[in-house]
């Protein structure tokens, strides 16, 4: 008899009702897969317009040659008013703070007719970065937008705390974090390997952060595109450690991975059986009360809200 969605025991209570703190359903957008695109490609940037995924991320910074970022810049701020992009979230990942080229990004993609719905700050090392973006919308924007930290160098780590509690305190929107596994492991000088042994745990640090701060946590990156197989075991495994969503670079990635992070049948039948004995003991002026063969209360009801609440934005 099913008693828990994917047979998950009391034990693991805990750690689901933190990834729960993500989806409310006042805030909650779902971020299962983000797709980087070239900032300075305008054919990429329609292509991913019409592309069913969660969030684009039109890039300024990695994916951008140094001598095309003024391109990328006028590019992206065109395409955020020019094209559709249906129910996918729009959002910049500007440059570095310390490149000398995040000012003039964030100059470029606010004052389009149409700003981004969100900002990826990379290479975040402290709470000096997040207030320093934040003051920049503010000046440039009249408000600030939602923020994403990208965690990718080892200060980073040992700050986690005090990135978090900057980026949610104030004006600030600090609505996520994003493990960046590879520019992680160079700077150590560790070899990248399929099972991602040699960083996980960072990538553990990152999800346990996120999730005490209720934010979302995206997952590592596969850059073997190709292997779709492999991608979709990626996928699931950081879904099983608490990650809510997984950087791609292809479109042909999207679907596998939104599908990883998506809620199966069972937990959907789930949740609906327990909303309604919950609702049912409600009105019988119970609170507690046994369900499946386990105690329910308020926090494991959360849990099948949020259920419900992703599988009706991701329908």
């Amino acid at each position: 008899m099913f008693s828990f969605p994917r047979n998950i025991h009391r034990t693991c209570l805990h750690s689901l009702l933190r990834r729960s703190l993500a989806f409310q359903a006042d805030i909650y957008r779902p971020r299962r897969a983000i797709l980087y695109v070239p900032g300075n490609d305008e054919r990429k940037i329609r292509k991913a317009a019409a592309t069913d995924v969660d969030s684009v991320v039109l890039d300024c910074e990695d994916g951008v040659a140094m001598n095309r970022k003024n391109e990328a810049r006028s590019t992206i701020s065109r395409s955020l008013s020019a094209y559709d992009f249906g129910r996918s979230e729009r959002i910049v990942r500007i440059n570095a703070y310390d490149s000398g080229s995040a000012v003039a990004d964030l100059q470029a993609v606010l004052a389009s007719a149409s700003p981004p719905d969100a900002v990826i700050l990379p290479k975040v090392e402290d709470a000096e970065q997040v207030n320093w973006i934040n003051s920049q919308m503010l000046s440039l924007l009249g408000h600030t937008l939602p923020l994403i930290c990208l965690i990718e160098m080892p200060l980073a780590l040992l700050n986690l705390r005090t990135i978090c509690e900057a980026g949610k305190t104030g004006n600030g929107q600090l609505s996520g974090l994003i493990f960046g596994a590879d520019d992680f492991a160079a700077f150590l000088g560790a070899v990248r390997s399929p099972s991602a042994t040699e960083v996980l745990v960072a990538r553990q640090t990152v999800v346990m952060h996120a999730k005490a701060y209720g934010l979302q946590a995206i997952d590592i990156v596969d850059i073997n595109y190709k292997n779709l197989e492999s991608l979709k075991h990626a996928a699931e495994e950081g879904r099983k450690i608490g990650y809510t969503g997984k950087q791609v670079i292809h479109p042909d990635q999207v679907p596998i991975v939104q599908q990883a992070f998506s809620p199966s049948e069972e937990e959907v039948e789930w949740a609906k059986k327990l909303i309604t004995a919950f609702e049912e003991h409600q009105k019988s002026g119970k609170g507690a009360f046994a369900f499946e063969g386990q105690m329910v209360d308020m926090p494991l009801m959360r849990l099948a809200q949020n259920i419900m609440q992703l599988m009706r934005v991701t329908q």
